[in-house]
């Protein structure tokens, strides 16, 4: 058993929760904090495998790859019966405050198989104020028997008096050589791996899924195409994009992040920092941008695609958003 549960990263934090199990100091809740693809579910997975392994080689740790027990390989698959996923039917969608109720009906029921019932609600911050307050009195009240494990991309996202009763474990984007390294490991080239680690700001479950998945690799070179084309392109073309996209609902988001990434690496640019964009085959685009704006102006257009991807979780006119944004870029031509 690898002595980090088999994670990549984060390993005070596995110290520290290691330690909770050895001890039986658990908490009933635990909140991991980060961005999306650092790690959060695989960490809080790991959790669930040590307090709920029915003959740890080791305290606080759990049965390896090759003789893991029935708990361990169920919860591993997410398919154990005292283990309750609960998340947004999509990401960028809204947990609903009736997936809470239900949840609710079973919670206080002593585990099925295992020592604890686990309860992962995974990117809470996509909860509506309903599925919040739903969850708080549990919170306040949860059996002995039951661990809640939350995960958002930060703390500030939820109710103060959610974040008071959870064990906070802030994670930390991993260096970007260590994610460069893990790709080389798992086979990919010197420039492949340079370029997804860059790309990942040392997230490794997004960069895995970057390397394993060409697709979403091929859907960022698009977008990113998309977004240098125009750049060039007249008003009309504009609105035109626009109305095509609007109808895309499913990739709305994601092309939005996107953007939003090598706007930050233009702002980046005209601030001096070279060396820290994340887009390294873009680099020139990134010039040729950085060249036409100030500082405000680069900071005003990234702040500008941020404020629309959440917008978005609020129905607004999806063609309007985008059209807003799309007339305020500036013309490479």
């Amino acid at each position: 058993m690898a002595n980090n549960w088999n994670l990549l990263g984060h390993e005070w934090a596995v110290d520290m929760l290691r330690q909770h199990v050895a001890n039986q100091t658990q908490r009933h809740a635990y909140l991991f904090t980060g961005p999306p693809g650092l790690g959060r579910r695989s960490l809080a997975l790991a959790f669930a495998r040590s307090l709920n392994c029915p003959q740890p080689p080791l305290p606080g740790e759990f049965c390896g790859e090759q003789s893991e027990c029935r708990d361990c390989r169920q919860i591993a698959a997410m398919q154990h019966p005292d283990l309750h996923i609960i998340q947004a039917d999509q990401e960028g969608g809204t947990l609903k405050v009736e997936q809470i109720r239900e949840l609710l009906k079973g919670v206080l029921l002593s585990p099925y198989q295992a020592k604890y019932r686990i309860v992962l609600l995974h990117r809470f911050q996509e909860a509506n104020p309903s599925a919040a307050n739903a969850l708080l009195k549990t919170l306040e009240e949860a059996p002995s028997k039951v661990i809640l494990l939350l995960t958002a991309d930060n703390a500030e996202q939820l109710l103060p008096t959610i974040v008071s009763r959870c064990e906070v474990i802030r994670l930390r984007s991993l260096p970007t050589l260590q994610v460069e390294e893990f790709l080389r490991e798992k086979g990919a080239d010197d420039v492949k791996a340079q370029l997804i680690a860059s790309l990942s700001a040392g997230r490794p479950g997004y960069a895995l899924r970057l390397l394993e998945d060409e697709s979403a690799l091929e859907f960022r070179n698009e977008k990113l195409d998309d977004l240098e084309n125009l750049l060039a392109a007249s008003r009309v073309e504009r609105f035109s994009y626009a109305e095509k996209l609007a109808k895309e609902k499913d990739s709305i988001r994601e092309t939005l992040i996107l953007w939003l990434s090598l706007w930050r690496d233009v702002m980046l640019r005209v601030a001096g920092e070279e060396d820290t964009i994340a887009n390294l085959d873009r680099r020139a685009v990134i010039e040729n941008l950085a060249k036409k704006l100030n500082l405000s102006e680069a900071k005003k257009l990234l702040n500008a695609v941020e404020n629309g991807i959440g917008q978005l979780k609020r129905n607004v006119n999806a063609r309007l958003l985008i059209e807003n944004l799309l007339l305020d870029w500036p013309r490479s031509q």
